[in-house]
């Protein structure tokens, strides 16, 4: 007969209580699948319409994690009360403003509404100027050929694919073309942000990303014309935040240094008509962190250091949240002791095989934060594993990219690196796993629980690939041993 998890946990606290184990959360048990199906079941219900940056369903989401915050006691940590602000602009064209039209053999094939994209902001005007393709590999490395015409090329494998073109053009292109008939590169006419303190570059090749099955055939043939039309784009201002919230920690010293529990509350809005709900990808990971915060604010002991529990905006635009955090630290970095992400915590149908009990972490033998979560995850029967090849990989592909290139010892955590429905409309919340998903989340807050009440920082380990995050961690502390 299988037992139900909350006493066998709460057998657990106490047995471990009494062998003077002091690093051991009382409230464990209280996270429990129901609440965190609840939480899931809001955050990515189709009321939130998919959370897209920006959007009135992310608004929604983002004063959710705030109450949630606040009923958890924590201190509010941003610069207007639980939000860091970012004041950005949103450009868009609409679906009138992009005409582009391929003419080969006498024939004219017209893009349809939609077919072609830009995230440029000026005004373009060709007339049946002359195409040159090329491969992705020959157009990053020599376009001069293409010099005054229009280089055609097809998407390349990587994210930003048109802001890698414009980034490596060394000839001087009137226009590009990016074929992306699989749509891997943005679809529709919708619009993109603009952050006022990354401006766009003066000067720099237009580029157009194309969707249309036809019209790429066409623009792939020899002596194909060009004749585009594309107008400037609207600007609007729009205001982006992050969410923050603070355990305060109990050591009068130690209390001033911190440990990051995030996880983003973006997803990837509304697609042709269809919700996209993110339940997953990454309301799972926001809720884990809801609920650790909600056990360790209980806790009668509070850890030595403090914990600043954070959510971030436009993870799935690149990043943007966590990158504007490591510039604008509402914290000292250099007083960051290490950052928790939390993806994807609650589906164990990951593509390779079931994965219930574990925990993979990304960058796993890059810093001592692995060891350090060694015991909590031994002490509530979670294996926290190395994937062989997925946690060196993903490893700059979540929010925690951005405090690791500032030296900060950062790692993403999750169930699943890959699933079915990643980044489709059938990632819902009926789909996770709530049992598991409690599993994994208590193993969290002890976890976390420990890293912040040990007197000892984690730091960067001697592993090649984590040399240049360990010289910033040196440059960032001043290369002394921290608190």
């Amino acid at each position: 007969m299988r037992l139900p998890f909350r006493p066998i946990v709460s057998a657990l606290v106490l047995a471990l209580a009494a062998t003077g184990c002091a690093s051991v959360p009382s409230q464990l048990d209280t996270i429990s699948p129901q609440v965190l199906r609840g939480h899931v079941s809001f955050l990515a219900s189709d009321a939130l319409e998919g959370r897209g940056t920006p959007s009135r369903g992310q608004d929604v989401a983002i004063e959710y994690i705030a109450a949630q915050f606040r009923a958890a006691g924590l201190e509010p940590g941003g610069d207007d009360g639980y939000y860091q602000t970012a004041n950005w602009q949103y450009a868009e064209r609409k679906a009138g403003d992009i005409a582009l039209s391929v003419t080969v053999g006498g024939a004219i094939i017209e893009v349809p509404a939609g077919g072609a994209t830009g995230n440029f902001l000026d005004a373009v005007t060709l007339a049946k100027a002359q195409v040159v393709a090329m491969g992705w590999k020959e157009a990053l490395e020599n376009n001069a050929a293409a010099d005054g015409k229009v280089l055609v090329v097809q998407a390349g494998p990587v994210p930003g694919a048109a802001r890698v073109l414009q980034q490596k053009l060394t000839g001087k292109p009137a226009l590009v073309i990016l074929i992306d008939k699989e749509k891997r590169h943005g679809a529709g006419t919708g619009g993109w942000l603009v952050d006022p303190e990354q401006p766009a570059v003066k000067g720099a090749t237009p580029v157009l990303v194309v969707h249309a099955a036809d019209a790429a055939e066409a623009l792939a043939k020899g002596g194909a014309t060009v004749t585009a039309r594309v107008a400037a784009a609207a600007l609007r201002p729009v205001k982006l935040r992050n969410v923050v919230g603070v355990l305060p920690g109990s050591d009068p010293s130690l209390k001033s240094t911190y440990l990051l529990v995030t996880a983003h509350h973006d997803h990837v809005g509304i697609r042709d008509g269809e919700v996209f709900n993110g339940a997953n990808d990454d309301a799972s990971g926001v809720v884990s962190a809801i609920e650790i915060a909600r056990a360790l604010s209980a806790q009668k002991e509070r850890p030595r250091r403090s914990i600043v529990f954070m959510t971030f905006f436009g993870e799935e635009l690149g990043l943007l949240g966590a990158k504007y955090y490591a510039r604008h630290p509402v914290f000292p970095l250099k007083d960051t002791v290490a950052m928790i992400n939390l993806e994807q915590t609650g589906r164990t149908d990951d593509n390779e095989g079931a994965q219930v009990g574990t925990l993979g972490m990304t960058g796993f033998d890059y810093s001592t934060v692995s060891s350090m979560l060694q015991g909590a995850a031994q002490r509530t029967g979670v294996k926290l594993w190395k994937h062989a090849s997925f946690s060196d990989a993903f490893f700059s592909r979540a929010d925690n990219q951005a405090l690791a290139d500032a030296g900060v010892p950062a790692h993403t955590l999750s169930v699943a690196y890959a699933f079915p429905d990643y980044h489709g409309k059938d990632d819902t919340w009926e789909k996770l796993d709530y049992d598991n998903m409690a599993r994994v989340t208590r193993m969290l807050a002890a976890g976390v629980y420990d890293i912040a009440n040990d007197t000892t920082r984690p730091t960067w380990t001697n592993v090649p690939k984590a040399a240049s995050y360990a010289a910033k961690g040196r440059e960032l502390t001043g290369g002394a041993a921290a608190k």
